[in-house]
């Protein structure tokens, strides 16, 4: 059965669903519903809510229980995951496994309040100081955020790693049907590593990521590395739409996908043969999808809710073997079809 929810509130129901009883946050717009239902859900299932005293208390409060073994999340948007950043790096550099999640709005500094996509950089290349990544998943629908939001949770529990679902303003606050998973208790990995009390039957576990050896430090760092050599070949997820045929292939994720998805259905109603790629992981980013629809596209048009951001990853993934062409709003603005289609038109 589906029920009609709000895009904020759909990501707080599928996280407890998927076996979250941790959530630390602070209030900001356009993501403060989602802390407002876990502040009503949290209690009733025996889950802790703390609405924190900062963003920064918060993610740290995240990093103690994801060290503690249990899920924990936090969310926020563009503003606040800035001030996030340095807990973000701190749990990548300890191996812990959580999920924060940015529901974007524009930028820089305060910005607005309105859907923005630019913090896809951000997301994808300088979450916090330091060599690391964490997974990024990009939904284009209410249900689309639902379901990866246990998929989120998975991975960064079976790489040891943070993982973002990044959404915006618009996928935030419309309202869709979705079905949403059994409310069954969700049977969650054992966590050997955790600090949780070893109760005289085994070692002392220690969750750190401070190490004042170099020597060790780089081993730390470059054993990290080979494990995203695993991610990249293992995790990435993208859709293709009419692209077998396609001359021009448009690239958008999120909210962008959507409008560039109806530009699509109508070039192909004026005889232009175009597709959608839309990449669902953004790091790992999809390269092996994008490279195999290089093979016989004419040209790419990258649609972002930025300057453009997403575009210079798509230029590497193909090695510039077609042009790669860029069209995108910004401050909060959302792009029309009709924009999109006229960009296609003039690549045909």
């Amino acid at each position: 059965m589906k029920v009609l929810m709000k895009g904020n509130e759909a990501l707080a129901e599928a996280a407890i669903r998927a076996g979250c009883k941790h959530f630390f946050g602070y209030p900001i717009t356009p993501q403060t519903e989602l802390a407002a239902y876990m502040s009503k859900r949290m209690p009733k299932i025996g889950g802790t809510y703390l609405q924190a005293e900062s963003e920064i208390a918060a993610v740290n409060m995240v990093l103690g229980a994801a060290a503690a073994g249990v899920r924990a999340m936090t969310s926020s948007s563009s503003p606040g995951i800035s001030l996030k950043s340095e807990g973000i790096s701190y749990m990548a550099g300890s191996d812990l496994p959580a999920l924060i999640i940015n529901v974007q709005r524009g930028g820089p500094g305060l910005g607005g309040i309105q859907p923005s996509q630019s913090d896809y950089w951000q997301a994808t290349k300088a979450t916090g100081h330091g060599d690391f990544q964490i997974l990024v998943f990009a939904p284009s629908t209410v249900q689309e955020m639902v379901d990866l939001v246990s998929t989120a949770f998975d991975a960064a529990d079976r790489w040891r790693m943070p993982a973002m679902i990044l959404a915006d303003g618009m996928l935030g606050q419309m309202m869709e049907p979705v079905a949403l998973p059994d409310e069954n208790e969700k049977t969650l990995p054992e966590k050997d590593w955790a600090a949780n009390g070893h109760q005289g039957r085994r070692e002392h576990h220690v969750i750190n990521s401070l190490y004042l050896t170099p020597d060790k430090l780089e081993d730390l760092v470059v054993e990290r590395y080979q494990r995203y050599r695993q991610v990249k070949a293992q995790e990435q997820r993208a859709e293709a739409y009419l692209c077998d045929d396609a001359d021009i292939i448009v690239t958008a994720y999120g909210a962008s996908s959507r409008v560039a998805r109806t530009a699509v259905n109508q070039a192909r109603e004026r005889g232009i043969k175009a597709g959608l790629l839309r990449p669902v992981t953004l790091w790992p980013f999809p390269v092996d999808a994008i490279r195999k629809a290089a093979g016989h596209a004419k040209a790419f048009l990258t649609v972002e809710m930025s300057m453009g951001q997403m575009v210079d990853d798509v230029r590497l993934a193909i090695d510039c073997q077609v042009p790669v062409h860029f069209f995108g709003r910004t401050g909060g603005i959302i792009p029309t079809p009709a924009e999109v289609l006229g960009e296609i038109e003039k690549l045909a």
